[in-house]
C-alpha cells in the first residue's frame, strides 16, 4: 500500500505532467506544464492534497487558524485542507480589490492578527505566492508557513518567496523533478499514463 503522498505525487504525473513546448505566466518558455488543478480539483486529488499538507503543516507545528492563498491555484487546495482539518478556516486573496459592494482583498476568514499559513499550487517565480503573502500581511495576519504543491525549481523562485516570506518558512511538497521522475516511471508501466 503506498502512502497518501506518494499517491499525491502519482496523480500529478498522470494527471497534472505534460511534455511539450509551453509558454509558462512568467512569460518563460519550458518543454513540461505542471496543471496541479486536473489533480487538487480530482475527488480524489483533493482528499490527498488535504490530507498532505495537514500532515506538513501538523508535523512542522506551525498551529495556524486558517490557511490561504491568492485565486485561482491556491483555491482547490485551500477547501481541501480547511475540510479535511474540521477546524481551520479558509480565504482567498484577490488579484486586486474588488470595485463593488465591501471592495474587499481578503473572502473568507478575516480574523486580524490570526496565524496563517499561504499556500500555491505551482511556484515558478514565486510571483502569485509573494502576492498572496504580501496581501496577508498588509491585511494583518500573521504568516507562519509558506507552501507550494510543486516548485518549478526555475529563475529565482525559491529565493524570491523566502525573502518574502521571512521568517516564515517556504516549503514545497513535490518538485518539477520529483513530479517529471515519477512521470517518467510510470509511463515505462503498460496503461499507468493516460
Amino acid at each position: 500500500m503506498i502512502s497518501p503522498r506518494q499517491e499525491l505525487l502519482r496523480l500529478l504525473a498522470t494527471r497534472s505532467f505534460r511534455l511539450g513546448d509551453f509558454k509558462l505566466s512568467s512569460g518563460g518558455r519550458s518543454d513540461y506544464y505542471i496543471d496541479c488543478r486536473t489533480t487538487t480539483l480530482d475527488a480524489r486529488g483533493a482528499q490527498l492534497t488535504g490530507q498532505v499538507f495537514l500532515e506538513e503543516i501538523q508535523r512542522r507545528g506551525w498551529k495556524p487558524e486558517a490557511i490561504g492563498g491568492l485565486t485561482m491555484g491556491a483555491d482547490p487546495i485551500v477547501v481541501a485542507v480547511a475540510v479535511t482539518s474540521g477546524t481551520l478556516h479558509g480565504f482567498l486573496v484577490r488579484k486586486a480589490e474588488k470595485q463593488h459592494g465591501t471592495a474587499q482583498r481578503i473572502e473568507g476568514f478575516r480574523g486580524k492578527g490570526a496565524r496563517v499559513v499561504i499556500v500555491d499550487d505551482v511556484c515558478t517565480t514565486g510571483a502569485s505566492t509573494i502576492q498572496a503573502i504580501e496581501a496577508s500581511r498588509e491585511f494583518g495576519f500573521e504568516i507562519v508557513g509558506v507552501m507550494c504543491l510543486v516548485e518549478r525549481e526555475e529563475a529565482h523562485g525559491r529565493a524570491d518567496v523566502e525573502r518574502a516570506a521571512a521568517p516564515a518558512p517556504f516549503v514545497a511538497v513535490f518538485t518539477a523533478g520529483d513530479v517529471r521522475k515519477e512521470h517518467v516511471a510510470l509511463s515505462r508501466q503498460p496503461s499507468a499514463i493516460s
